[in-house]
């Protein structure tokens, strides 16, 4: 079994020493001059001004909200779709997309409930 997930692990290894490796190396390697400039928050080239702590509306919070709901119900979609065939092959493929379907009509449902409710308008 271990067999199976050996190239996986092996990816994985080499993505974690490649990205510590270069966190290591980039540390070793920089100029070490500091400067005023440098120790300064960026804020887009200008002058921070008053405080971080700034209130932000609640519907940015529902944008990402819906942002992250459908995007994370579009991801039940892929397996479906890389196995529909193999599925269609063994006769249960219509009632699979049935499924699918009902499941995209209230998605489709909820996001036009959304739109029409004003929930994706930047201008409130």
């Amino acid at each position: 079994m271990l067999r199976d997930y050996a190239p996986i692990l092996v990816l994985l290894a080499l993505i974690a020493a490649f990205a510590f490796g270069n966190v290591l190396l980039s540390d070793l390697l920089e100029r070490k001059r500091k400067s005023v400039g440098k120790s300064e928050a960026y804020e887009s080239g200008m002058q921070p001004v008053g405080t971080a702590r700034i209130r932000l509306s609640i519907h940015f919070y529902l944008v990402a909200v819906l942002f992250i709901l459908f995007d994370v119900e579009s991801i039940f979609l892929i397996p479906w779709a890389v196995a529909a065939r193999e599925l269609a092959a063994q006769g249960v493929g219509g009632l699979v997309f049935l499924e699918v379907l009902i499941f995209a009509i209230v998605l489709g449902a909820g996001l036009t409930y959304v739109w029409r409710r004003g929930g994706l308008d930047w201008e409130r």
